[in-house]
């Protein structure tokens, strides 16, 4: 009986120690797309963070294709013990597996926080007649596909943010496909395109100094760095669109290893560093912790399942 107990209490002891000594060794944090985009300069801001939270070095890795699947497959797919995590954006988490067989749901991951909320965003150059929502509205109208927006991709948050407008003001763009938003920008910037989606802080990043004109923003509120920028609900069309960016790693992880997690997170929006480095990279701050971050997602979730519903947007 006494060496029973002996080594019960060893096996609780040895747990014990196990948990408090999370993370002992670097953790990977994976991001779904290619470095020096909006979602990467979120991770990498992060990272730094985490970094001095835990005392272990943070390694961002970029595992790119298949607009984000590939990246969040693998958070998914890695063992679920706390040392892979990575940014889980919509609309790519939902949009994904309601359009494909995908590798991954809502289901797979155990969520930590959502950090940013970057609304979507349309952008023309600044020698372009259209110079307002209802001017592109107007445009789509006389000729319909006529107008064509750069997107990051089939099912991308701009692709979707252009179908949602479709829908709203019952007029018809082109889509253009790119492999990121900084090539549709790049197009937009050469001519190739009438303009492009984009998220708003990758937008003020992207064409910082260069000729275009932001027409407007999918939000529900004006932006607190750009207070001119109108929103289209003040067009007329009550418009919400963009990427959340979440956090979270594999199901399954152990409670006390996201207890961790989410203690952590729970100090962003009290960091000064962080806080600096966020406003200089332009990333609009919308912290949600796990609770609420899920009861999001499962929105997110329905308004993408009814959208599909009206117009499949891989067709």
């Amino acid at each position: 009986m006494h060496r029973l107990l002996a080594a019960l209490v060893l096996l609780l002891s040895t747990t014990a120690m196990a948990q408090a000594a999370f993370p002992d060794r670097p953790i990977t944090l994976v991001v779904p797309f290619a470095a020096g985009g909006g979602t990467d300069i979120t991770a990498r801001t992060v990272g730094k963070f985490l970094e001095r939270s835990f005392g272990q070095p943070v390694v961002v890795a970029n595992r790119t294709g298949a607009g984000g699947e590939i990246g969040m497959a693998a958070v998914a797919e890695a063992r679920p013990d706390g040392y892979t995590i990575g940014i889980i954006n919509t609309p790519g988490v939902v949009t994904i597996p309601i359009e494909r067989r995908a590798r991954f749901s809502l289901e797979s991951f155990d969520f930590i926080a959502g950090v940013v909320e970057d609304p979507a965003s349309i952008i023309v150059l600044d020698r372009s007649p259209i110079r307002s929502i209802a001017d592109l509205v107007a445009a789509a109208r006389a000729n319909p596909g006529a107008i064509t927006l750069g997107s990051a991709g089939i099912g991308s948050s701009g692709h979707i943010a252009m179908l949602l407008l479709e829908q709203a003001a019952g007029v018809r763009f082109t889509n253009v496909p790119f492999s990121g938003t900084s090539v549709a920008v790049t197009n937009m910037l050469g001519g190739q395109i009438s303009g492009t989606t984009s998220n708003i802080g990758e937008a003020f990043v992207m064409t910082a100094g260069q000729p275009v004109r932001i027409l407007g923003v999918m939000a529900a509120k004006r932006m607190q760095f750009a207070p001119d920028l109108v929103t289209f609900a003040e067009a007329g069309y009550p418009i919400e669109a963009g990427s959340i960016r979440a956090f979270g790693g594999p199901h399954g992880m152990p409670a006390e290893v996201l207890a961790r997690y989410e203690a952590a997170f729970g100090k962003l929006m009290s960091d000064a560093e962080f806080l600096d480095d966020a406003r200089r990279t332009t990333q609009p701050l919308n912290f949600r912790p796990r609770t609420e971050l899920v009861a999001a997602l499962r929105e997110s979730d329905r308004i993408h399942r009814a959208l599909w519903a009206k117009k499949p947007w891989n067709q």
